[in-house]
């Protein structure tokens, strides 16, 4: 698999496992829902204390594997370097990312404030290697 396919993977499956280092070099490991910005690259939703934006803030390390809703099947992984926007820059592209995902919200206001109250940032990851290369 490439990095087109992975992107193109992630368009439609965004059930995901995002892994970032910690301070120590251990592995932290989240459930998070990934999709794909119009520039290919993985964008998630997280808040600003989250162990994996300061992680990723500390060091820009990402891997991520996305699976299907059943969760047996189809997956793709990806490696790459991380970025976190903060608000009020991220507002517009957690906006995108919703859109992305689930399509238009029913009041965009109401999740407007929600992002500020719970002082989101957006994640995005450039990819540099997707996999698998083989199964089995």
């Amino acid at each position: 698999m490439n990095a087109d396919q992975a992107r193109e993977f992630l368009g439609d499956n965004h059930r995901s496992v995002l892994a970032t280092y910690r301070r120590d070099q251990s592995v932290q490991m989240s459930p998070v829902v990934a999709g794909v910005d119009q520039d290919g690259r993985v964008v998630i939703s997280s808040r600003e204390r989250a162990a994996k934006t300061l992680n990723l803030r500390r060091d820009p390390r990402a891997a991520l594997v996305a699976f299907t809703d059943s969760f047996y099947g189809p997956w793709a992984m990806v490696w790459g370097q991380a970025e976190v926007v903060s608000l009020p820059q991220a507002l517009p592209l957690l906006e995108d990312y919703y859109r992305r995902i689930l399509g238009e919200h029913p009041d965009w206001d109401d999740y407007r404030q929600a992002m500020r109250d719970e002082h989101r940032v957006l994640l995005r990851i450039a990819i540099t290697q997707a996999g698998p290369v083989r199964l089995g």
